[in-house]
C-alpha cells in the first residue's frame, strides 16, 4: 500500500466520526418537541393557531408552561449537539484542524432537523430560532444570552415574538462581529442564519407590516410604545457595550 493510499484510507476513515456526528445531530434536532406536546393533549398543532411546530404556538394553543418547556427542549437539542458530538468525533479519530467547524457543521444539522425533522415525513417543523439559539449559546455563550437578554426585552415590551425573533436575528452577528472578528466562522454563520431567519418569518414581517401580526398580552395598548423603544434601544447599546469590552 503506497502512502498515499494510506493517507487516504486513514482520510476516509477519519471522517465516518464527523459524518456520524452531523446525522445524530440532524435525528436530535428532527425531535418535534412542539408536536409531542400538542399529541399529548390529543392536538395537532398543525391543525390549530399558526400551525407552526414551535414554542410560540405552543404558548399560544397549550400555555405559557408547556411552551416555555418547548422552548428550553428545542434549544437544548441545538446546544447539545455542538458542545459534546465534536467532541466525540475526535476522539474517534476525526481529523479537525479546526474543531469550530466541525460544532457548526453538527449545529447546522440540528437547524436543519428542527425545521425538516424525519420523524415528521420531513414535513415542516418549527423555524429554528430556539434551535439556532442553542447552537449560538454552546458556540458563543456571552454573545448569545446578551442576545436572549435583547430578544426578552424586544418580546415584553413589544408582545411581538416574531420581532423579537427577527431583533435577536439582526443583533447577533453585531456582537460577534465586535467581539471575535467578521472573519470569524461563528459570525459568519451567524450572518447566514440571520438570513435564514428572515426567510422563515417572511410572513410574519409581511403582517408586522400590515399591523395584523399576532400579539401576546393586551392589544391596542400603545401607551407603552414609546417606554418600548427607549428600553430597547438601551439593552441593545448596553449588550453592544457589553461585547465590545471584550473584544
Amino acid at each position: 500500500m503506497t502512502s498515499a493510499t494510506m493517507l487516504d484510507s486513514s482520510l476516509r476513515s477519519g471522517l465516518v466520526p464527523l459524518v456520524v456526528a452531523m446525522v445524530a445531530s440532524y435525528f436530535l434536532g428532527s425531535i418535534p418537541a412542539a408536536y409531542i406536546a400538542g399529541k399529548s393533549k390529543g392536538i395537532d398543532l398543525r391543525k390549530h393557531g399558526s400551525g407552526n411546530l414551535g414554542a410560540t404556538n405552543v404558548i399560544r394553543v397549550l400555555g405559557k408552561k408547556i411552551g416555555i418547556a418547548v422552548f428550553a427542549f428545542d434549544m437544548a437539542k441545538g446546544a447539545f449537539p455542538v458542545y459534546f458530538f465534536p467532541r466525540w468525533a475526535e476522539s474517534l479519530g476525526a481529523p479537525f484542524s479546526n474543531p469550530v467547524f466541525a460544532a457548526i457543521l453538527c449545529g447546522i444539522a440540528a437547524i436543519v432537523g428542527h425545521v425538516r425533522p424525519i420523524y415528521l415525513g420531513f414535513g415542516k417543523g418549527g423555524k429554528g430560532v430556539a434551535t439556532a439559539a442553542g447552537v449560538f449559546l454552546a458556540l458563543a455563550p456571552l454573545q448569545t444570552l446578551l442576545t436572549l437578554l435583547v430578544f426578552a426585552v424586544v418580546l415584553f415590551s413589544s408582545g411581538y415574538v416574531s420581532l423579537g425573533s427577527l431583533t435577536a436575528g439582526l443583533i447577533l452577528p453585531v456582537l460577534l462581529g465586535l467581539s471575535i472578528g467578521i472573519r470569524s466562522p461563528i459570525f459568519l454563520i451567524s450572518v447566514l442564519v440571520a438570513a435564514f431567519v428572515f426567510w422563515t418569518h417572511r410572513a410574519n414581517i409581511e403582517r408586522l407590516r400590515k399591523g395584523e401580526e399576532h400579539r401576546f398580552g393586551k392589544h391596542g395598548d400603545s401607551a407603552r410604545r414609546p417606554t418600548a423603544t427607549i428600553a430597547i434601544g438601551l439593552v441593545i447599546t448596553l449588550a453592544v457595550l457589553v461585547a465590545a469590552r471584550f473584544a
